[in-house]
């Protein structure tokens, strides 16, 4: 079994075009770049929320099971929210899996390791 890649706000955000089209919802990261043109919504609602977390918008319209299930083909990774941003991300873009606490630190600590590591 493979490992699970954890994408950040700026891994999403390199991922906003129709060449590339990444979204978060619910604290997973789909891409949705084949599913532009079929999108029963338009492309442009995608287009709009391409390489962001698009959590709210995509519970807002009610999407149905079936719509649901879809993404699970399209699924790429978890969303954690980049230091980019503060931190800060919706509750629902929170993965549900807790993460550990480092030996020492508190579990931002391990977020901010984790982080750094990927820059080297």
């Amino acid at each position: 079994m493979s490992e699970i890649k954890t994408y950040t706000t700026a891994d999403l955000t390199q991922h906003s075009s129709k060449d590339s089209l990444w979204l978060a919802v619910g604290g997973k990261v789909y891409d949705c770049t084949d599913f532009v043109d079929e999108h029963p919504g338009g492309e442009e609602v995608l287009y709009d929320e391409a390489g962001k977390d698009a959590t709210e918008s995509f519970d807002d319209v009610g999407h149905s099971d079936e719509a649901r299930e879809m993404l699970n083909k399209m699924y790429i990774g978890e969303y954690e929210a980049s230091i980019f941003n503060g931190g800060k991300t919706s509750k629902s873009a929170t993965s549900t899996t807790p993460r550990p606490t480092p030996a020492g630190g508190s579990a931002d600590s391990g977020r901010l390791v984790s982080w750094v590591k990927g820059w080297f």
